[in-house]
């Protein structure tokens, strides 16, 4: 990760909220396709070692994306991101949860309200997502489970990714 672009991650357990906030040496437009297009999560989000494998994605409200993490040694975990509203290059929210490969969701594991908006900043992007839990408990196992080395880790490689993509 660059050290000059913007970095919060921010855990507020009185109302069961992460925030990460990052900025990004790229065009609003180029990042939010990064966050809507499966042919480009597919590319980064995951953390290192891991890579993001789709097996449906609609981007429209009340559509999903149904993707998997997969390790080195092919082990899959799968997750389902349900799009709620959408509103084109600045915002959209979605039901995220961990599920099976047939997109049936885990209810022995958290499930969250994800709210991404995306504004200017200087030529680059800022992307500020709040991710609410429906309890302090859902909150502490995403953190256990390594939430805020997973997302600087799938963000830098979201870095990565856009210096490839930019003109």
């Amino acid at each position: 990760m660059k050290t000059d672009l913007k970095f919060d991650f921010i855990v507020d357990k009185d109302d069961n909220t992460l925030t990460v906030e990052r900025e990004f040496a790229a065009k609003r437009q180029l990042v939010w396709d990064c966050h809507t297009k499966a042919e480009l999560l597919d590319r980064w989000f995951a953390p290192k070692p891991l890579t993001a494998k789709t097996r449906s994605m609609d981007f429209s409200e009340g559509g999903h994306w149904h993707y998997a993490m997969v390790t080195p040694e092919g082990q899959e975990y799968w997750s389902r991101l349900d799009y709620q509203t959408i509103r084109p290059i600045d915002n959209y929210t979605a039901l995220d949860g961990f599920s099976d490969d047939t997109g049936a969701l885990n209810p022995d594991m958290p499930r969250a309200n994800w709210d991404v908006t995306f504004s200017d900043h200087s030529g680059h992007t800022i992307v500020r997502t709040v991710v609410t839990y429906t309890s302090a408990d859902d909150l502490e196992k995403v953190i256990a489970m390594g939430m805020k080395e997973g997302m600087t880790s799938t963000m830098e490689r979201l870095d990565e990714l856009l210096l490839t993509l930019a003109v």
